[in-house]
């Protein structure tokens, strides 16, 4: 992208990390949202009630990173919705979905046919365990986690009647994924 995607503007006033975790939180108690960063990384303002830690080992990412969120949060809550920084489109009714879909399993998360969705899923934090071990192995894939745990996958047309485009799970990864993710919102590029 060229930039840090957590700092690119969306909308008047807010970044793109500000607006992915103002719309995780009309899902998810405000005391159970948790960003974690990169140590050193510069993260935009975010409101006091985010707890911010930081990966405790760097680039071994998003599992790693999931690792480190779920040690945050395993006394507070029993399952959580993983997400990037970069989904400014995500629908809040998606993930409340994914939470209801969850069930039984250790992890629900979307999945087209072909390839899994695992920063756009439920995970329950009692697979902290799994995801350690799978580090100290010296994996990093978040489907490992996914393929060796409990899963329910949930096929995209489950999702379509409360988010039809899938624009929960479209990332902003280049210039382009951007310009119309504005442009989707109606502000200017």
């Amino acid at each position: 992208m060229g930039h840090d995607k957590a700092w690119l503007p969306f909308g008047p006033g807010e970044t793109m990390l500000e607006r992915v975790v103002r719309l995780v939180s009309e899902v998810v108690p405000a005391d159970r949202i948790v960003c974690v960063a990169a140590e050193g990384q510069k993260i935009p303002c975010l409101p006091g009630w985010v707890r911010l830690v930081r990966d405790r080992e760097p680039y071994l990412g998003p599992l790693s990173g999931l690792g480190t969120g779920l040690s945050v949060l395993e006394r507070d809550a029993d399952a959580v919705f993983v997400t990037g920084c970069d989904v400014p489109l995500l629908v809040p009714a998606v993930v409340a979905r994914l939470f209801d879909l969850l069930g039984e399993d250790e992890i629900a998360v979307p999945h087209d046919g072909e390839r899994y969705h695992p920063l756009a899923a439920v995970y329950r934090t009692s697979v902290r365990s799994y995801a350690e071990s799978l580090l100290a192995a010296g994996e990093r894939s978040l489907v490992s986690l996914i393929e060796r745990c409990r899963s329910r996958t949930v096929p995209l047309d489950a999702l379509r009647d409360i988010d039809p485009n899938l624009s929960s799970l479209a990332n902003c990864n280049t210039p382009d994924d951007y310009q119309l993710a504005l442009l989707a919102c109606g502000f200017p590029t």
